[in-house]
């Protein structure tokens, strides 16, 4: 007769399955423990939101050679038409320094970048693969392909071919997984956190270990909470991935005296389409991810007004997407329109063509006016007149620098990648607000360890991944959550299976 869950005992359970999740059940089992993966969500829709993101990992690394130690198998093509330029450790803290405007926890901030390239190398050596980052953070110029904001390396497959081979490497590591179990509490007695409480299959139970890493996200998808912390309005934002991100891992903390930290107000959140669902899902091993709309760049973006209301091309990508999705909640009616030409349609990532994009298109602009439901016509072609008037066509237009090529005079200028928008056809895409993660967390310590009240911590209770507070505020770093989860991960599993001996 098999043994139940119930009957055995366990050196670390992790709570959630994500890659923060996964990187710490693989650590702690790399340590000799016997670890239990408790993922409330079934088998099929397993993964987290790592399952969502696009899978690109943000590392230091000095330029090709360091590339090809990550991604051996890179072509001679490869390498001579693609300059993937360097990024160092200076240049990766002032960037996360920038975007969280100076309030990242310094002592977390340089144990992610420290440790970025040598996880990578780990994850790596657990037999997952990864390639250049094409299409998402380099742009073909004059022939050759330009990484231009750091971002070099994707898994294969995006986040859910990244969770997919840690769900395999930990299967056939020994880890023992189980779906659909919820996890309402934790555990505390003499010793400290010695497992949890969990609901499986309507029945409730409590699962013994020595040591416990909370790894099971934020609040995004906890329309209550959503409202309560980050404020009016968010209660109606979309859920980029997954539904099953409701707080249950911080709330059961706080519950046993751990200290909230970080930005609790604030979340990452970007332009996304008006129409999508409610929640990400995944259907037959696919994630559907089409709702993001960041070609922003090379747009202007109006609102219900018909006016201009950032600057679109105040940066690359990477530093301004997460922190739009607020903008765009604050507009009237929270929503905007993204408008092109056929000048820059080009350039358009693979998201504007799928099936269930919506946008309206035609060969003047005031057509492209009439059918834009709900905008300020008038006010509509006024703006576009005035920024097309106000463009520099005197710099050439280059999308792999910051190219200068601004506006001058407007309320809003246009800082970089400003062409007039005047060769038809015109396409217009409604944009609302995704969010994908919160900021608000848990304290931990450069261990990993969750801290309470006092800074002290509670013997047996480790977190990662999106629970973690204090890493981001205002904005965040692209690419650097699914590191970060890693990161943070693989410590967390290592001093839970240390604890536990």
């Amino acid at each position: 007769m098999a043994m139940s869950a119930a009957d055995k005992s366990y050196d670390v359970i992790v709570v959630g399955a994500g890659n923060a999740a996964l990187c710490s059940a693989l650590s702690a089992r790399e340590q000799g423990a016997r670890v239990l993966v408790l993922e409330r969500a079934p088998r099929d829709q397993r993964g987290g939101n790592s399952s969502f993101a696009g899978g690109g990992l943000r590392v230091v690394h000095s330029g090709t050679e360091d590339v090809k130690k990550i991604i051996p198998d890179l072509t001679a093509e490869e390498i001579a038409t693609t300059d993937f330029g360097v990024y160092t450790r200076e240049q990766y803290l002032d960037d996360l320094a920038r975007v969280t405007q100076f309030h990242a926890d310094p002592d977390l901030a340089e144990i992610l970048v420290d440790s970025s390239t040598d996880t990578v190398h780990w994850i790596r050596g657990q037999g997952i693969r990864f390639v250049p980052y094409y299409g998402r953070h380099s742009f073909k110029h004059e022939g050759r392909f330009k990484f231009v904001d750091g971002v070099v390396i994707a898994a294969v497959g995006g986040g859910r071919g990244l969770v997919d081979a840690e769900f395999k490497v930990a299967e056939k590591a020994g880890i023992e997984i189980r779906y659909g179990a919820h996890v309402t509490a934790l555990l505390r007695g003499n010793g400290g956190v010695e497992g949890v409480r969990a609901i499986t299959a309507g029945k409730q139970e409590e699962l013994r270990a020595r040591a416990v890493v909370l790894a099971c996200g934020g609040f995004e998808a906890n329309r209550e909470w959503r409202a309560r912390y980050l404020g009016a309005g968010w209660d109606l934002a979309k859920v980029r991935g997954t539904r099953y991100n409701t707080g249950d891992g911080l709330r059961m903390a706080l519950d046993i005296g751990a200290q909230p930290h970080g930005q609790w107000s604030g979340c990452h959140s970007v332009p996304w389409e008006r129409y999508a669902a409610d929640f990400g899902y995944v259907d037959a091993h696919m994630t559907h991810t089409s709702g993001q709309r960041y070609s922003y760049p090379f747009s202007i973006m109006v609102n219900a007004n018909g006016e201009r209301f950032l600057d679109e091309g105040a940066d690359f990508l990477t530093y301004t997407y997460a922190k739009y999705g607020g903008v765009l909640l604050r507009q009237p009616g929270s929503h905007a329109w993204q408008i092109y030409d056929a000048q820059v349609t080009r350039l358009q990532r693979d998201e504007y063509r799928e099936r269930d994009t919506t946008k309206v298109q035609a060969d003047t602009l005031e057509k492209l006016a009439e059918r834009m439901e709900g905008v300020d016509a008038a006010q509509f072609l006024a703006t576009v007149r005035e920024y097309n008037a106000a463009v520099r066509r005197d710099v050439p237009f280059n999308p792999t620098i910051k190219d200068g090529r601004g506006t001058t005079g407007l309320a809003i200028n246009k800082s970089n990648w400003a062409n007039p928008i005047e060769v038809p056809p015109f396409e217009a895409y409604p944009v609302g607000t995704g969010i994908t993660f919160t900021f608000g967390g848990i304290k931990i310590d450069n261990r990993s360890r969750v801290l309470d009240i006092a800074d002290t911590p509670i013997p047996g209770l480790y977190a990662a991944g999106e629970m973690v507070g204090g890493l981001f505020y205002f904005n965040y770093l692209g690419d650097a959550g699914l590191v970060s989860g890693a990161v943070f991960g693989r410590i967390a599993g290592r001093e839970a299976r240390a604890f536990a001996n």
